[in-house]
C-alpha cells in the first residue's frame, strides 16, 4: 500500500519529478560511462601486454612505439636494420624475441609480418584452415574474418598504410590460409603473415631488389620452433644474414632475468640507433594522464549528483507543506509515525531507483556510439556488461535518494495531528 502511495505522489507532479531523476541520469550515466571505458581499457591493454618486457624500434617517441608495436593502434616509429636486431635477439639473456614488420593494411585491419611465436604468445587456436608458411599465405584474427567476410581460399590486396584510400599493391595478392578462434585481444583485429611477405610486397618501395629475389636463399628461420638452452649461450649459426637491406618494424622481447630488463634499455639507447622502451612503464604513465580525466570528469558528475540530492530534498520538503493534511489523515485513520517516516523515505528511494536505471541505460547508449567511433578509429569493441565498481554507484545514488528524504520524513513523523486537522 505504501508503494502505490508514494508512486502516486511521485506521479502528482511529473516536472518536479523530471528535474530530480534528470539530475541523477546525468550524474548516473557519466560516472557509468568512465567506469566501463576505463576499466575495460585497463583489462585489454593488460591482457595484450602478454609478459612484453621490452620492445625495441626505431628511435621516436616511446610511447607511440609500444602503442604501434604491442597494441596496433598507432603509426610506427620507423623501421630497424634486421642485422642490427638479431644482434639483440640473439642475446644470451633473451628468453623469447618476436621481430614484427608492418606498414600495410586491409579494409583498415593491420597487415602483420610475424612469425608463428606471436600467435602463441597469445593462445590462439585455429578455428579452420592452416597456419602460414610461404610467403603471400595470411591467417586472419576473428575480427577481421567476421567484418571483412575473407575465407580459407579467399584471395585479397593490401593497402599501404593504415587507412582504406592508399595506395594498393594489386600485384602482390595474399592468400587465406587459416582463421583464428575469438582470444579477446590484439590477435583478433590483425591479419598475419610471415615477415618475408612485408618484403616481398615492399620490394619496390626501397629494398634491394636482389635481396629480396634471394629471399628463399638467405636463411632465416624466423618460423622455427626454437627452444632457448638455459645453461649454455644460444646457438644462432642458422641466423645467416646477407640482406643488409631487410629491415624489420619492432621486436617483442622477454628476458630470463629481471635485471635484464633493467639493463638493457639503457645499454639499446646509448649504444645502437635503436630505442627500447619498458611497455608497462609507458602504459603506466598513459594510464595515469588519463585517470587525470577521468577523476575530473567523475567528480562534475558527482556534483551533479549532489546537486540531484538538493533537488530532491527540495521536492520532498516543498510538497510537505502540501501535504501535511494528507499525511494527518494517514495518522488519523491508523497509519503510525514510523509509516510516515517510511513512505517519504520510499519516495526518495524510487527517485533514486528512477535516476539509476535511466543513467544506466544512457551509459549503455555512449557505449553504442563510442564503439562506432572505436571501430571506425582502433577496430576496438567495448562491452555493454556491468563493471566493478557499478555496485557502488547504486550504492551511492540509493544513498543520496534515502539522505535527501531523511529531514523531511523526520518532519513528516513528528507532526501535530490534532493541531493540523483543527485548523483545516
Amino acid at each position: 500500500m505504501l508503494g502505490k502511495i508514494a508512486w502516486k505522489n511521485i506521479t502528482f507532479k511529473p516536472l518536479n519529478t523530471a528535474l530530480c531523476v534528470s539530475l541523477l541520469l546525468f550524474g548516473v550515466g557519466i560516472i557509468s560511462l568512465l567506469l566501463l571505458i576505463q576499466h575495460q581499457l585497463e583489462q585489454k591493454f593488460q591482457r595484450d601486454l602478454k609478459n612484453i618486457d621490452l620492445v625495441v624500434g626505431a628511435k621516436g617517441s616511446p610511447l607511440q612505439l609500444v602503442l604501434s608495436a604491442v597494441y596496433h593502434l598507432d603509426a610506427p616509429t620507423g623501421n630497424i636494420k634486421l642485422d642490427e636486431a638479431r644482434q639483440i635477439m640473439d642475446g644470451p639473456m633473451v628468453e623469447e624475441a618476436i621481430p614484427l614488420a608492418y606498414g600495410d593494411s586491409y579494409r583498415g585491419y593491420r597487415i602483420l609480418g610475424t612469425t608463428h611465436d606471436y600467435i602463441k604468445k597469445y593462445d590462439a587456436q585455429l578455428a579452420s584452415g592452416a597456419m602460414f608458411s610461404d610467403p603471400m599465405e595470411a591467417i586472419l584474427g576473428a575480427d577481421v574474418a567476421e567484418n571483412t567476410g575473407l575465407e580459407v581460399g579467399s584471395v585479397f590486396l593490401g593497402t599501404h598504410g593504415e587507412v582504406q584510400e592508399g595506395h594498393v599493391h594489386d600485384n602482390h595478392p595474399y592468400t587465406v590460409v587459416g582463421i583464428l578462434q575469438k582470444t579477446n585481444s590484439v590477435v583478433d583485429r590483425l591479419i598475419q603473415t610471415n615477415i618475408e611477405s612485408v618484403w616481398l610486397v615492399h620490394s619496390d618501395h626501397g629494398h634491394d631488389h636482389s635481396a629480396i629475389d634471394s629471399i628463399h636463399a638467405v636463411e632465416l628461420d624466423f618460423n622455427h620452433d626454437h627452444e632457448h638452452d638455459h645453461d649454455h649461450d644460444h646457438d644462432h649459426a642458422e641466423h645467416v644474414i646477407t640482406a643488409d637491406s631487410m629491415e624489420i618494424t619492432a621486436i617483442l622481447l622477454q628476458y630470463k632475468t629481471k635485471m635484464s630488463v633493467l639493463n638493457m634499455p639503457r645499454i639499446i639507447n646509448d649504444q645502437t640507433k635503436m630505442q627500447a622502451v619498458l611497455p608497462a612503464l609507458e602504459i603506466n604513465r598513459l594510464f595515469y594522464m588519463l585517470g587525470v580525466g577521468a577523476t575530473t570528469l567523475k567528480m562534475i558528475a558527482g556534483g551533479i549528483m549532489f546537486m540531484a540530492g538538493f533537488s530532491v530534498f527540495f521536492v520532498l520538503y516543498s510538497r510537505l507543506k502540501e501535504r501535511k493534511y494528507e499525511l494527518a489523515l494517514m495518522r488519523s485513520v491508523g497509519y503510525r509515525p514510523s509509516h510516515l517516516f517510511g513512505l517519504l523515505v520510499l519516495e526518495g528511494l524510487i527517485l533514486a531507483a528512477l535516476g539509476y536505471v535511466s543513467g544506466w541505460l544512457l551509459s549503455r547508449v555512449g557505449i553504442y556510439f563510442v564503439n562506432r567511433q572505436a571501430e571506425s578509429d582502433f577496430n576496438m569493441q567495448f562491452d555493454f556488461a556491468w563493471v566493478p565498481g557499478e555496485e557502488w554507484l547504486l550504492l551511492l545514488t540509493f544513498s543520496v535518494g534515502v539522505v535527501s528524504a531523511l529531514l523531511p520524513a523526520w518532519q513528516a513523523m513528528r507532526m501535530d495531528v490534532s493541531s493540523i486537522l483543527s485548523e483545516s
